[in-house]
């Protein structure tokens, strides 16, 4: 993975895991590997692995059970919620880049669908 040096390693690693359970890659229920996997997998420091973890249990999208792993919330609402939330995020993206570009919300929204 390439790091964007603007952005706190753990966040970047952070929104890959989650776009992993949002497209079904990492599936509800679901093992996550070790920190110390992640940690080789994403070559980070495990210390950022296991916040990396830390900050998805506090917002509920995984949970930790003791001598088993850390796994992916069962909660199909909350992995629908996070979906939602990525995808206003992408918008709210797309919407600005545009706008600095001189289109209208209304001109980016015809864009939009012109292209696609």
């Amino acid at each position: 993975m390439q790091y964007d040096p603007n952005i706190p390693i753990w966040l970047q690693v952070m929104t890959r895991i989650k776009t992993d359970i949002v497209t079904g890659k990492s599936p509800p229920s679901g093992k996550l590997p070790g920190a110390r996997d992640l940690a080789l997998a994403y070559s980070i420091n495990p210390n950022t692995a296991a916040r990396v973890y830390q900050e998805l249990e506090k917002e509920g999208l995984c949970e930790t059970r003791r001598g088993l792993g850390t796994f992916v919330t069962a909660d199909a609402g909350r992995v629908k919620a996070l979906r939602d939330e990525m995808a206003r995020k992408a918008a709210e993206d797309y919407l600005t880049r545009l706008s600095l570009l001189g289109f209208t919300r209304e001109e980016a929204l015809n864009k939009l669908q012109e292209d696609f």
